[in-house]
């Protein structure tokens, strides 16, 4: 597992990007980066359970670790969902579980400086090296007013 920060810069104020971070609506414009069809499912509550689904509905069972609304959101991978069975107890998922994923927002030169910090499973690491810029210049984009598609 390693840990690996992706950053980026975006011309709007942090609430506003928190905002588009975890609008229901947002959300799932910014993170077709790394899947078409993505969905969270959670009542954003610190220690709540967190889905992180794909539209057939497999992904990341996750908790909000800790909230500061709207500078920091640590969610803690717990399993994941296969086929709709959930997965929180084979050797594959206690080898990840616990891994965290912290989004952290500062205000800086007038606009908001976005780093995404997470721990990495080694067969991930090329997907996530990709995807995640692509991910935060769709976040940047909706933050600012322009159209990702």
């Amino acid at each position: 597992m390693e840990r690996k920060t992706f950053t980026t810069m975006i011309d709007a104020p942090r609430e506003k990007v928190w905002d588009t971070l975890w609008g229901d609506e947002t959300y799932k414009k910014w993170t077709s980066a790394f899947a078409p069809g993505s969905r969270v499912e959670t009542d954003w509550r610190q220690g709540s359970r967190t889905l992180f689904l794909d539209v057939n509905g497999d992904g990341m069972i996750s908790e909000i670790a800790e909230k500061r609304e709207p500078e920091f959101m640590s969610f803690r991978h717990l399993g994941e969902i296969i086929n709709g069975k959930e997965d929180t107890e084979s050797d594959k998922v206690k080898a990840w579980a616990g891994a965290t994923e912290d989004y952290t927002l500062t205000e800086e030169n007038g606009g908001t400086k976005v780093s995404v910090s997470m721990d990495i499973d080694g067969e991930y690491s090329d997907f996530f090296e990709k995807t995640w810029p692509r991910a935060l210049e769709h976040l940047k984009n909706i933050s600012e007013g322009n159209d990702i598609e």
